[in-house]
């Protein structure tokens, strides 16, 4: 038997559109109503315009943006070139790197579609919920070691395939050296 609770908190049809929209975003898919709760006086909707930049490479992973409209290429510069990785969508969260404290951006992120709808939710504020929620912290990392895992499963299989273009132990070992 459910009870009512006259003092539970009543989210405006905004907020649960939000709620609703961020069950879908593999970084906040872990969290509750109430823990997405804490971000939404920090999230600002952004909008860009077609070939504006959202962020470059080695710039400071100052914020996370989720894409609510529209599509971003993510693209490394190479030289005179930019090689593009991928093309994010709605419902993918760009930057996420924002999460570890004096990150760089790795890539740069550029709007592709005529427009494009971004959530931007800013570092400070992310870290100050973390300080007072380590519940919420705990499974927004877990949620980020997943992507992570994912992304380094697809870049070796993607070696695998094409074996000898590039020596991926250079990459890798990086990680690995004793300081």
């Amino acid at each position: 038997m459910k009870f009512y609770n006259p003092f539970r908190k009543v989210y405006s049809e905004q907020e649960l559109e939000i709620f609703e929209f961020f069950q879908k975003v593999r970084l906040f898919e872990k969290l509750s109503e109430k823990e997405m709760e804490e971000f939404l006086p920090f999230m600002h909707l952004r909008e860009y315009r077609q070939n504006e930049v959202v962020f470059f490479r080695n710039d400071p992973s100052q914020a996370i943006y989720i894409i609510k409209k529209g599509t971003i290429e993510l693209n490394l510069d190479l030289q005179e070139d930019f090689e593009p990785l991928a093309f994010a969508k709605t419902g993918i969260t760009i930057g996420v790197n924002a999460l570890l404290e004096n990150s760089e951006r790795v890539y740069n992120a550029i709007v592709r579609s005529q427009e494009a709808k971004l959530y931007v939710l800013p570092q400070v504020n992310i870290f100050e919920i973390f300080r007072y929620k380590p519940k919420i912290q705990a499974k927004m990392m877990t949620s980020l070691a997943e992507i992570y895992n994912e992304n380094t499963k697809n870049l070796f299989d993607a070696y695998r395939k094409n074996i000898g273009l590039f020596s991926i132990g250079e990459a890798y070992m990086k990680t690995f050296r004793s300081e």
